[in-house]
């Protein structure tokens, strides 16, 4: 039997290293509480203010967290003294309020997906290149630490040359969960399905090919997905996400030389394991979490890059969300899922972009 492979170990910093910036709140619902309390509980990112269109809704997030300002409107948080902004609306309103504190001369650090489709994904990157700030999509698995090292078994060799991506995430929601709502673009593919199909997009990369079958809820969204993509050189991803119960949420990049597991939920904290094809295992361990352990590495990684003079988070280029985007795109196609308003929000995506 070889020698099991040694894993490289993370470069991810202390969050409390990263430069504090005063940041606003831009929605403030249940994934602005979970961003809130993991910043607050360990970095030193200052969360100064929340905004929302309904001020006792500022002022009881607020007072639940411990904020300064509470503001009644997007428009006044865009222009108040925050240094950056986190967009953490429903879906279908990112991409107004990425642009809105763009134009304010805010950053953003965009709450996934970053819009609803390409078109406004690649709007928001073209403001955000054409007003010099930073701008990135909290797609917060990838600036975990174990993500930082999974990178650096791919780009090192150790996986050889990647055949094949399988990637899946299910969840159980109360009827009234706002993902059975079509006006906010609900389904389960931007809420979850956007986890495995970044992680395929950045594995894999373009798709050549995408062949998707999909059925509906009751509720009048999409209940379930599965998609078989196609890639350069041969490789192959398999894709399905659903609102009906939990899965195991699991991923594995299938190699030449080895495959690499990823603990369930494969994008949340915990552990992954590499095994060659001779049996010899090697396991990555990292304490499993959920938001409250993760999603401050977002928040350090987006100050940094800032105090740096970047304007684009390595851990999630603005690029790579456009791409995950455009492959969404194409599996909405197939399957006639349209979101409420988009024609119209890829037309103001066409001119905020001009």
């Amino acid at each position: 039997m070889t020698d099991r492979p040694i894993l490289p170990v993370s470069r991810v910093p202390d969050s409390r290293n990263a430069p504090a910036l005063r940041w606003g709140i831009m929605g403030p619902g249940w994934i602005a509480a979970r961003f809130t309390e993991s910043v607050q509980a360990h970095s030193n990112q200052v969360i100064a203010a929340v905004g929302s269109r309904s001020l006792e809704r500022s002022k009881e997030f607020a007072r639940q967290h411990g904020v300064p300002a509470a503001l009644g409107s997007y428009e006044e948080l865009a222009a108040s003294d925050v240094d950056i902004v986190y967009v953490a609306t429903p879906h279908n309103f990112h991409y107004e309020a990425a642009l809105l504190a763009l134009d304010a001369g805010k950053h953003v650090l965009i709450e996934k997906p970053i819009g609803i489709n390409a078109r406004q994904a690649a709007g928001i990157a073209r403001r955000a290149a054409d007003t010099g700030l930073f701008a990135a999509e909290a797609m917060w698995t990838f600036f975990l630490p174990k993500f930082d090292v999974i990178r650096q078994v791919i780009d090192a060799g150790m996986l050889g040359d990647i055949t094949t991506v399988f990637a899946e995430y299910g969840e159980y929601f109360e009827k009234d969960h706002r993902i059975f709502d079509a006006a906010l673009a609900g389904g389960p593919l931007l809420d979850l399905g956007t986890y495995p199909l970044a992680l395929i997009t950045s594995v894999l990369g373009d798709p050549e090919r995408v062949l998707a079958v999909g059925a509906p809820h009751q509720a009048g969204v999409n209940g379930q997905l599965s998609a078989v993509m196609s890639f350069a050189g041969g490789g192959q991803a398999v894709l399905n996400t659903q609102l009906y119960n939990f899965t195991p949420t699991s991923a594995t990049l299938v190699g030449t030389a080895a495959s690499l597991t990823i603990d369930g939920p494969f994008n949340m904290p915990g552990g992954f394991t590499v095994r060659c094809p001779d049996g010899t295992r090697t396991v990555y361990e990292e304490p499993a979490g959920a938001h409250f352990e993760g999603l401050h590495y977002e928040a350090a990684a987006a100050a940094r890059a800032i105090a740096d003079g970047e304007t684009e988070a390595l851990q999630r280029p603005l690029a790579a969300s456009v791409q995950t985007m455009a492959v969404a795109d194409e599996i909405r196609r197939q399957l006639g899922i349209r979101f409420p308003g988009e024609e119209l929000q890829t037309a103001a995506s066409r001119e905020g972009a001009a």
